[in-house]
């Protein structure tokens, strides 16, 4: 079974525009954290580690797909692994990223 080579290209213009995003996530929290002192730059730091260990899940998954597609790669098994890992990975990022936001908000209704 031979995959097109247009389904293929647009699958990597789709993970370049995703890296572009990154790359400009990763920028923005780089000049956040320079200018943080004190306890927001350790949190700063871990919330830095953090993304990038998510990302580079997500870069993993990206490319065991990609070997898995082009016939590179025929365990499926690994590429499941990889797929649920990633997964797992990003909702748990986004649980995390939702319960700041609700801590967030909560601290702007609170009157002073």
């Amino acid at each position: 079974m031979a995959i097109n080579s247009v389904g293929i290209n647009a699958y990597r213009n789709a993970m370049g525009q995703g890296q572009t995003i990154q790359k400009t996530v990763a920028d923005s929290l780089g000049k956040t954290q320079k200018t943080g002192t004190g306890p927001g730059a350790g949190f700063a730091d871990s919330l830095k580690k953090s993304l990038s260990e998510v990302n580079e899940q997500q870069n993993l998954k990206d490319k065991a797909v990609e070997s898995f597609a082009t016939g590179e790669n025929t365990n499926v098994h690994e590429l499941m692994i990889q797929l649920q890992k990633s997964g797992l990975a990003m909702s748990l990022t986004s649980t995390v990223r939702n319960k700041v936001l609700d801590t967030y908000k909560e601290l702007i209704r609170m009157p002073f």
